[in-house]
């Protein structure tokens, strides 16, 4: 099963464990090694790093973890290729263009007759890759597309909200369909099942969120927790959600069809599934 990662915070922070957890999942000795890949927020714009090779085992993450970019939000995935093969063009995040922001969308499951459902057309944007994940991303712009036509800004959160609301719909008719999306200014986190060690069992939460409210900018030690931020602020919030719990913290399930959209941090608002 793919995992995906995404935090949130109220002040620029440097991803140091998170990337080293989550790599460690992609390792070629756990069976997970087909790619992985972070985007890091700079403003409306993305720094993006990807492999099409096991996380584990690469060096580039091993740089990543001393010398990646502060961030407000930062969006990682891990690939246990379904469909599509292992090459740089089929590993996630996916990155688009859409009224001056770059969108990054990352996907956890399997989808059935996307190709051909009306739900996922494709409009103006086409995938590079062969992936489901990538088709179902260029679906979900040609969607967002009319909505953000002609706005100085991001779209009012009640409009985008609504929209991937009915997308996500249309996603889980058609398979497991947990993913990470965001615009530059919010972060939207949907969640479904997930698909257990023998490939056929998809059972929910397929996804878990953690707050941390106003932490300090120290890192806690590795051996204590798995997941440490080094924010510039002193007191900051910070938000992760994750496909399956990287601490020994109190995280939350989400539930079932579930939508939330998060921001700096904090929780704007949410949907509470099916």
């Amino acid at each position: 099963m793919c995992e995906l990662l995404a935090l949130s915070t109220s002040e620029p922070a440097q991803l140091t464990f998170s990337l080293h957890t989550l790599a460690a999942r992609g390792s070629a000795r756990g069976g997970v090694h087909d790619g992985w890949g972070v985007a890091f927020y700079q403003g409306v714009d993305v720094a993006l790093f990807r492999e099409p090779q096991a996380a584990g085992d690469s060096a580039l993450v091993r740089y990543l973890e001393n010398e990646g970019p502060s961030t407000y939000l930062g969006i990682s995935h891990i690939r246990h290729a379904t469909l599509g093969t292992v090459q740089f063009a089929n590993t996630q995040p996916f990155l688009r263009e859409l009224g001056g922001h770059s969108h990054v969308f990352a996907h956890n499951g399997t989808l059935v007759g996307y190709q051909t459902h009306p739900t996922m057309a494709l409009g103006a944007y086409r995938p590079v890759g062969q992936t489901d994940s990538e088709h179902a991303f260029c679906a979900l712009l040609a969607r967002l597309h009319t909505l953000w036509a002609g706005a100085s800004g991001p779209p009012p959160l009640e409009a985008r909200m609504a929209l991937l609301v009915a997308f996500a719909a249309d996603m889980r008719a058609l398979g497991p369909a947990n993913f990470l999306y965001s615009d530059g200014d919010t972060l939207f986190a949907h969640c479904h099942r997930r698909i257990h060690a023998d490939g056929e069992t998809a059972e929910p939460p397929g996804l878990w969120l953690l707050e941390r409210v106003s932490m300090s900018a120290a890192p806690p030690p590795a051996h204590q927790d798995g997941v440490a931020i080094a924010a510039e602020a002193e007191e900051h919030d910070a938000l992760l959600i994750a496909s399956v719990p990287l601490t020994g913290e109190a995280w939350q399930p989400l539930a079932e069809g579930a939508l939330v959209a998060v921001r700096q941090g904090k929780l704007l608002s949410g949907h509470d599934g099916v």
